[in-house]
């Protein structure tokens, strides 16, 4: 069975705790221009799907050797800040978000396997 049918969230009392954590590593990859620590956060056969990517649509990855060249290839600029409370919505971590430079807004999706993503989905606003 695919890790992303088996995935769990954590209690919502723990959620802010999860998302601040996936935020702040994503942000200092950002300013190191290294995704490598955050991208350990992932299972080796979990997907990241992009939605509604500005002049891409729609943008998916999976496994680890597509998403890492993915980051590697074109790497976020960008810092993100959480601009809500994260939610548990159906074994998936909710967590809303803007980005530093010009606050557009979007929407992370985690579904976590023993305490790593098996899937992230990151909508863009």
């Amino acid at each position: 069975m695919p890790a992303t049918n088996r995935a769990t969230v954590a209690p919502v009392s723990e959620a802010a705790e999860l998302a601040d954590q996936h935020v702040a590593a994503f942000n200092d990859a950002v300013v190191t221009g290294d995704f490598t620590g955050f991208l350990t956060g992932f299972h080796d056969d979990a997907v990241i799907r992009f939605e509604n990517v500005p002049q891409a649509g729609l943008l998916e990855f999976a496994g680890r050797p597509a998403y890492t060249a993915a980051y590697e290839q074109q790497p976020p600029d960008d810092q993100i800040d959480v601009t809500g409370p994260p939610q548990g919505e159906d074994g998936t971590l909710v967590i809303p978000f803007a980005w530093r430079r010009d606050g557009a807004r979007g929407t992370m999706r985690l579904q976590l396997l023993d305490g790593r993503i098996a899937r992230m989905t990151v909508t863009f606003a």
